[in-house]
Formats: C-alpha cells, structure tokens, sequence
C-alpha cells in the first residue's frame, strides 16, 4: 500500500485545499503517514506571504528528499506558483509542480503508479475565471471546519503577492457551498469558518445577485445550530449590513477580523490601501458598539519601506485608543515582483524589529485587557481537546476567547455554557454551567 505524506504552510484557504486532499486520498487504497515520517509520496503545500514561508517552503522540500530520496515529490501552493525554478534548483529527483488552479489533480497524480505526467503544470493564474473544484469531507482531528467561499484578489496592495499567485476575485457557487455545509453538518461540525482570500468579495464576479452578506445570511437560515464565524473582512467591507446580521442571526459570532496594516496615513497611501486610518476608526468602533464583548482582531505589517518614527508611533497610538481585542503582527517582508519591494527607503532590520517588538508588547496589552474585560460572563464554548499539559478541556468561545475548563471528554466537539472565572496564562480558567 502506498504511503503518502501531506504538509500545508499558510493560510485557511491552503488549509482548506490540503483538507480536500487529503479527503480525496483517504478514501482510496493507501496509507496517509505524518511528514516527519518514510513516505512513497510526499505532498508539500507552499506559502509565499513572507520571505520566511518561502524560506520554509524550501526547507520541506529538502526534508522530504532526505527521508526518502526515491519518493515522488508533489509541490504546489503559492511559493511553487510564484517561484518554480527555485524548487526545480534544489531538488535532487523529478518533481512535480502544480500550481494553484490545478489542485484538484494533485490526489490522482499521488496515487498513479507511473512516473508524474504534472511536472509543470501552472497555467496563467491570472486568467482562471472559475475556482477549481475541491470538496471537504473531514477536517481530521479539528472541531472547527473551513468553508472556502472566494480565491484570488483585486486589491493589489503594494506590498503583496498574492494577487499573482492567486489571480483574480473568483467565487464558489451557492450551490457547491451549500452542498458543502451540508456535509460539514452531517460530519458533526458544529463551527464553520467562512474564508478565502478576499471574502468580502464574494459574489461579485458572478451574475447571481449573491454578496457575502447574503451568502452568511443564507448560511446562517438555513443552518441553524451551526456557528458561522467570518475569517476576515477589510475595513471597507464592515457595512451597516454586516453589524445588523451580528444582531439578528444568533449563530452569526460576534468576532471579526479587520486588516489594519498601518495607523498612518501615508504609509497606508503607499501600501495601496484604500481606506484611511479615520474610516478605520470609525469601523471599529461602529463594531464594537454592535457587538460590546465581540471579539475584535487586526493585523498590523511593521516596518514598510519609508515607515518613519512618526508613522510607528501613529499606529501605535491609534491602537492603543481602540477597543483591539488582539494583533496580529509581521514585520514587512520584500517579495520580489511586487511595487514595494523597488521603494527606497527600506527599513534596517534592527530598526524593523524595534518596532515589530513594541507592536507585539501592544497586542499582550490588547488581549490582557480583553479577558479581563470578559471575566465572571457566560460563553458559548465549542471545546476542541483536551490539553496535553493539564489535561483540561480548552476551545475557543463565540466572541474567539480561549477557555480552558475541567469536563469530560464526549464534551469535545460540543458546544457549552462556561463561566469564566480566572485570566491565566493567555486563556481564561471557566466552569461549565448549566444552560
């Protein structure tokens, strides 16, 4: 029986794609084994959002033709989209490289007998005009699952790569999404986690009248003891719309996640992005007025090329004043290809970590100050394990607070009031209660 390996890098939407893989292959005549381990077919999932994904999308490669030099070699995702020759300079065997577009492909070609008939196959992601085609049926050993609305992205920030490694906005159908949950509810999923490239994108690339705010509503209707949890959403897609369905959908989470990137204006103007740090305000205090105990994240990129001491210190500011529940942080990281990587005025790396370290004391402030802000309430908490260290149940509440809490173990997978009683080490200690 053939053993095949798969390891995923990156974002949900990979997440996603690899799951796809990897429900496809377990239904066939063959051994699924961790990466660490001996495998006839390895399966590397890349990611090229950073210089240290690309980094570590290479440092797979060679790690699987160390344990085994013989095996075949299936590289796909965003770096392998963006940079083949590179994969092709440091393998030792013939690999096969398949981009973005062509996924669906990937568990035949694993599972063939002959040699691999993919050894380039990456097309113009530019001009796929569909999503392929990639159905979950289990997410292994995860409580929450991903539904992968939208791929590819028109924003172009100048920053990033994405948009040349994912192509253009394109939509899933209403009908393969719904086809979709389906499956997740028969599985016993009781969290779904809307994502993809650009979310809020959804819908308009195609002629069906469909927008992200009716699709989440629809989900929401039509599936009702299933969370439905928003991945992330840019600021100018926070519509009136979207807080109003916080309010009536009780399935709808109370938990968004808003790229800010910089506090500062021009920094902004410069990465291409389309918003000001006044209409971000704005956002995220219209949020927190309709959802006062949601969860509120942002991620923040530091040190972009001409990022002065001044704009370091605008965002840190605007942070501050915000109802934040947490940050996520990267420092800016050139990538070749896109119009940041020319700009002068490129931040030294020790001036850049100064900065990415203040950013990151900031995001122990913001959490801190969101779980004692959700002391001694009661929370919806979908319990995922149980802890290796002290063996208590953990999850991650409606509004996205880490709960840890003593029960037993058919309480995972199940949602369960908890009152959280004690802030700890980064999660707040709870106790079950009574519905």
């Amino acid at each position: 029986m053939k053993k095949i390996a798969v390891t995923t890098l990156g974002c949900k939407v990979n997440q996603y794609e690899s799951a796809s893989i990897l429900s496809t292959l377990d239904k066939e005549s063959c051994e699924l084994v961790p990466f660490s381990q001996h495998a006839d077919v390895y399966i590397i999932n890349t990611c090229s959002v950073t210089g240290r994904a690309g980094q570590q999308s290479r440092q797979l490669v060679r790690k699987a033709m160390k344990q085994n030099p013989d095996a075949r070699l299936i590289v796909t995702g965003c770096y392998a989209q963006m940079d083949p020759q590179a994969i092709l300079d440091i393998t030792e065997q013939r690999a096969c490289i398949v981009g973005n577009a062509y996924k669906n492909l990937i568990s035949s070609a694993a599972l063939k007998d002959e040699k691999c008939d993919l050894t380039m196959l990456m097309g113009n992601i530019g001009q796929q005009k569909e999503v392929c085609q990639l159905p979950v049926t289990d997410f292994k050993d995860r409580s929450r699952a991903y539904l992968r609305v939208q791929d590819g992205c028109n924003n172009y920030c100048s920053y990033c790569i994405v948009p040349y490694t994912r192509g253009r906005s394109r939509s899933v159908p209403l009908t393969e999404l719904l086809v979709q949950m389906q499956i997740y509810v028969d599985n016993g999923y009781r969290e779904v986690v809307i994502t993809g490239i650009n979310v809020g994108k959804y819908g308009l690339d195609q002629n069906e009248s469909e927008t992200i705010y009716s699709l989440i509503d629809r989900l929401c209707r039509d599936f009702p003891e299933t969370r439905i949890r928003l991945s992330s959403v840019e600021p100018t897609e926070i519509t009136d719309t979207l807080l109003d369905l916080l309010g009536q959908r009780q399935n709808f989470m109370p938990h968004l996640h808003i790229p800010l990137q910089s506090g500062d204006d021009g920094v902004l103007s410069h990465m291409n992005r389309r918003y000001t740090t006044q209409q971000f305000r704005e956002v995220v205090m219209a949020a927190h007025q309709a959802m006062p105990l949601g969860g509120l994240g942002c991620d923040i990129l530091g040190g972009f090329p001409g990022e002065s001491e001044e704009a370091h210190r605008n965002t840190l500011a605007l942070l501050n004043d915000l109802p934040i529940s947490y940050l996520h942080v990267f420092p800016y990281s050139r990538r070749p290809g896109t119009l940041a990587a020319s700009m002068k005025e490129q931040i030294p790396e020790p001036v850049k970590n100064v900065r990415i370290s203040a950013l990151r004391a900031l995001d122990q402030r913001k959490r801190t100050a969101f779980l004692e802000r959700n002391l001694n309430t009661i929370h919806q908490v979908l319990f995922e394990r149980k802890n290796r260290g002290d063996g208590l149940l953990q999850g991650f509440s409606e509004n996205y607070l880490p709960v840890r809490c003593e029960g037993p173990t058919n309480y995972i997978r199940q949602v369960s009031n908890v009152r959280v009683i004690k802030i700890m080490d980064g999660y707040l200690l709870g106790v079950i209660v009574e519905k």
